[in-house]
């Protein structure tokens, strides 16, 4: 008979827990359909993004490979018909595409390995010496440097690299890494922090030097981050137009987007031409983006989560 109120006892404190717990469950349901109003808002604003990148390729797209009839018709969003490749033809040999083309090749590569290679040795240096005044200093002054765009300093740059025979596309892959240092070294700073030093600690027991331990250890850790930083740096050097213009002296040398420029008014009313002509030079860079845009995204997950 004892028995009996303890189990009337239990039931009753079940029955308050199933009840606190239904309590305890409908905020949460309410939360969740609120937050399908933000998400659904987000949704819109994300669309109207798309549409502003989509239509334009779209329109150029269509408008390369449209005849010059039908490239002047007034009606820029009509599918060609039928398909022409007249306007790469002419602005292949109207521009001579492939020296330009090898041209941004060869500044953009020296860019994103330089880019790279500097931005990872320098970050390993500060984020491990942080507590010294001289690296801690010497972050914060890259981190300014961010804050000064290329026409401030364009004067100067453009005396210096003429006086040191560097107005040429070497000198612009020099100053495309100098001004991508302090973006990619701000990301590779972030990322080595969420690196346990006992990785670190461990390849020193086993004997292994600084360089050693950077090299074999710490630099294919930081993989993610170095496509992230190079995707950053490739876009940046290949669509740049206004430092190879002003430091490269010889036309001959110069890349894409400038010598694009130069031969505008040569396309007049040829609309499919300069389509043709925008379409080539943006090419590589979409192909890159589209292949690679996952590590862009996994480089800044990680490198902003501490482990």
């Amino acid at each position: 008979m004892s028995t009996q109120p303890a189990l009337i006892a239990e039931g009753i404190e079940a029955t308050a827990t199933l009840e606190d717990g239904k309590a305890r469950r409908r905020p949460a349901s309410t939360v969740r359909s609120r937050g399908n109003k933000p998400s659904m808002s987000l949704m819109i604003v994300l669309l109207l993004c798309a549409i502003t990148v989509v239509v334009p390729l779209y329109v150029t797209v269509s408008m390369a490979f449209k005849t010059q009839a039908q490239a002047v018709d007034g009606n820029a969003f009509s599918l060609p018909a039928p398909f022409s490749v007249d306007g790469f033809v002419t602005a292949w040999n109207l521009t001579n595409f492939p020296a330009a083309f090898g041209v941004s090749v060869v500044v953009t590569a020296g860019t994103v390995i330089g880019t790279v290679l500097l931005g990872a040795l320098a970050s390993y240096a500060i984020s491990r010496n942080w507590d010294r005044k001289l690296f801690r200093y010497s972050f914060f002054y890259l981190l300014a440097a961010m804050f000064i765009p290329f026409p401030v300093v364009a004067l100067p740059q453009i005396q210096l690299t003429g006086l040191l025979g560097l107005d040429n596309p070497v000198g612009v892959t020099i100053l495309h890494i100098m001004f991508q240092l302090s973006f990619s070294i701000l990301l590779f700073t972030a990322f080595l922090r969420s690196i346990p030093s006992e990785l670190e600690e461990s390849a020193r027991l086993d004997g292994a030097t600084t360089w050693q331990t950077f090299w074999r250890l710490i630099f294919p850790l930081l993989a993610p981050m170095s496509a992230t930083v190079g995707i950053f740096a490739f876009l940046a050097s290949w669509n740049d137009f206004m430092m190879p213009s002003l430091i490269t002296s010889n036309p001959a040398l110069q890349t894409l987007p400038v010598v694009q420029s130069i031969f505008q008014t040569q396309f007049s009313n040829n609309y499919n031409v300069s389509f043709a002509s925008y379409l080539m030079a943006m090419a590589p860079a979409i192909i890159v983006y589209l292949f690679t845009q996952r590590w862009v995204m996994e480089g800044v997950t990680q490198g902003a989560v501490k482990g």
